[in-house]
Order: C-alpha cells, then structure tokens, then sequence
C-alpha cells in the first residue's frame, strides 16, 4: 500500500447489519436490517506477488468494526449512517479511494416492499 499507483479494487458485498436508523418511532426503538458493499481502491501488486498480508487491506477489520458502529448507532438519515461508515473505513486504511453502498432493506412504509439505498465515495471520484 506504500505506492501511489492503484491498480485493484477490493469490492466487500452485502454485509448485513442491524441499525437504528430512521426517523420513524419504530426505526428508533426496534432497529431494521441494512446491507453494506464497500469497496476500497489500491496497489494490490506486492499482495498479488508476494502473498503479503501486510501489502493489502484486510478486510476482516472493516466487518468487525462496523459491526460494531452500527450496534452502537442510533441517529436519523442512511446520509448520517454512510459518512459513519466512510470515517471508520478512512481510520482503519488511511486516505484511499472508496464507495460504498448502504441498503435499508425493508422500510417500514405502508404498501412499499423494496428498499432504499444510498451510494457515497470518499478521498476521490471513483469510477471503477
């Protein structure tokens, strides 16, 4: 990761975790399920060759901590709840290209059974 060139993209998908998230009564005091890609931007070359962990993000650490953050969490907009997440991302890995995703999968809405996303990027236009 010490080189500027970023040439891979590590892409983490449907991560699922519980919230409370949402300006409804019921949001606040029950929760609902959100799913979570994110993906981050960077040199992947001494990973690819050497088979060194220390040369690659490990994701693992992403999972657990936001997990967490959002057991944690209680506040009103999937907004709030993404830019959480991008500063958790951003702390664990340093200043690199990422995107993610952020899917209330089943808003309490009367007549509504899709869900609501919201896509937000950090440190860079990302284009892959």
């Amino acid at each position: 990761m010490k080189s500027h060139l970023l040439n891979g993209v590590i892409h983490v998908c449907d991560v699922n975790l519980w919230a409370h998230v949402g300006l409804l009564e019921e949001e606040q005091r029950d929760g609902q399920w959100f799913s979570l890609d994110f993906s981050l931007k960077l040199n992947l070359d001494l990973a690819a060759k050497d088979d060194d962990i220390e040369a690659t993000a490990d994701y693992s650490l992403a999972i657990k901590a936001l997990q967490q953050l959002s057991f944690d969490l209680t506040c009103f907009t999937i907004e709030h709840f993404s830019d959480l997440i991008l500063t958790k991302l951003e702390d664990l890995y340093g200043y690199l290209p990422m995107r993610v995703r952020l899917t209330k999968c089943s808003p309490p809405l009367y007549g509504f059974h899709g869900n609501v996303s919201i896509e937000r990027t950090r440190n860079c236009y990302y284009k892959d």
